[in-house]
This record gives structure tokens, sequence and C-alpha cells, in this order.
């Protein structure tokens, strides 16, 4: 196709890629532990440290790695200190990191022209850099599902029999919670901090509705992921759009046109 004859949609390519894999393995596992927000959460965190980067005028992706590890972890904190109430922490981190970028913004004179940028991502003007970095988090990120898938799936549906298991329960929560927050600040340039959450959560949401098992959930997943990112990014470029906002609505579409499909079946066997 005449689209990957530049340069820079051979690199936004292999990005959608890798991110088709690393977003809905993440996703998974988010939505299973019923912590969906906390991508959403991270990714508005991350406009923290995005203005406290303008702000001390230094590489922005520095402080947000720094300013969305600390949210991660205070995110785990909260959760055990309100087990009940788990939604406290969110509400609490999202917008206690919202008001320090506003702050931050504030203080800046050209970071709310800056920060733009960071909104809504660009997958077509990544750098080499960009596009290895995310290949080798990617990578990463295969090689831990598959030295910990069992453990990681005990503590996701039942922390009660980690804990008989004698599993680190908190700290592999933890550590779960910074690997979210660093591959969100990864994808925040590409994605955007307004749409990141969506590549995550809507993949592992459609998988969730047409696999039976765990395993056929993740493989869904990613199917759904490529078919997202490939169509998003393809559709993008022919009708010269925002990458980003077409890839969040066809997951939108693939959601909806897999829940009209299940209710017609349904309909039809009743």
């Amino acid at each position: 196709m005449e689209m990957f004859s530049y340069a820079f949609m051979i690199r936004a390519l292999f990005a959608s890629l890798c991110m088709a894999v690393l977003a809905p393995l993440l996703g998974v596992f988010l939505v299973t532990r019923r912590q969906s927000l906390m991508a959403d959460t991270l990714s508005h965190v991350s406009l923290a440290g995005i203005a406290l980067g303008f702000f001390l005028g230094v590489n922005p992706t520095i402080t947000t790695l720094a300013i969305v590890i600390l949210a991660a972890v205070l995110l785990e904190i909260l959760r055990f200190m309100y087990k009940s109430y788990s939604e406290i922490s969110t509400v609490m981190i999202m917008s206690g990191g919202l008001a320090l970028a506003l702050l931050l913004m504030g203080l800046s004179d050209d970071a709310p022209m800056k920060i733009n940028q960071f909104l809504f991502g660009s997958i077509i003007t990544i750098s080499n850099a960009q596009v290895v970095l995310l290949l080798v988090l990617t990578l990463t990120m295969l090689v831990l599902f598959l030295l910990f898938k069992r453990p990681m799936y005990v503590l996701t549906f039942d922390e009660d029999i980690a804990h008989v298991d004698q599993l680190p329960v908190r700290f592999m929560s933890l550590l779960f919670n910074i690997f979210t927050g660093v591959a969100i600040t990864i994808m925040i340039p590409i994605a955007g901090s307004l749409l990141v959450s969506a590549v995550m959560i809507l993949p592992a949401a459609i998988g969730m509705k047409l696999g039976k098992s765990f395993n056929s959930v993740v493989f869904y997943g990613i199917g759904i992921g490529l078919l997202g990112m490939i169509g998003g990014l393809v559709t993008s470029y022919q009708l010269d759009v925002a990458p980003g906002a077409m890839i969040t609505l066809i997951f939108i579409g693939l959601f909806l046109l897999c829940s009209l499909g299940q209710w017609m079946i349904r309909k039809v066997r009743s």
C-alpha cells in the first residue's frame, strides 16, 4: 500500500502492532480485577507529570514516569486502606493529579500549548526510540505473562486463595500497578492521555464477550486489538483524521457489533 511507503507510517505500524499486544494483555487483568478505572486514573495523572516536566524544563517523559509510578503505589496503598470502597482511591488520585496539572500549567507560560499534543497523542509522529521502547515493553510483558500467568490468575480472581498459596499478594499487585503505569507513560505520546485507557480496556472487554476461558479471552483481546489498531491506522490515513480517535471509535463499533450479535443469537435461540 502507498501509505506504508513512508517511514513514519512504518513506525506507526510497528507501534500499532506492539500496542495491540501490550494493551489487551494488561487490560484483561484490569477488567477482571475490576480496576478498569485505574487505567483512566493513571492516564489523567500523567498530565501532572507532563506539566511538571514543562515547568521544570526537563524531558516530560521522565517526570511523567515518576508521577505515574508514585500514583500507582498510592492507588495500591489506598486500595488496601479502603478495601470495601476501592473507588475512593481512584477519585482521590485522579482529582489530585488533575488539580496538580492545572496548577503547574498555570505557573508555566507555554505548558498549556505544549501539553495539548499529549492529550490526544499522535501515532504518526513517534520516533524510532519510542518504537524500540514500546517493543521492549511488549516483549517484557509477554515474557512476564508466560512466566506468571497462573499466579496472576489466582491473584486476580481470589486474593484469599492467593494468600493460602503463600503468594506475595501486595507485592504482586503493586508491581502490576507499576508496570501498568509504565506502559501508560510509554503509550501516552502515541494514543494520548484521554484515549489510552480505551485502547487498554475495550479490546479486553470485547474479548470477555467472545471468550469462554481466560486464555481465549486473552487471545480474542489481542485479535481485537490488532483489528482495531491496524484498521484505525489505515482508516485515519485514508480519511485524514486523528489516528487515536479513529482507533477508539473502531473499538467502540466492534463492541457494539459484538453486543448486537450476541443479542440476536440469544433471540434466535429463545
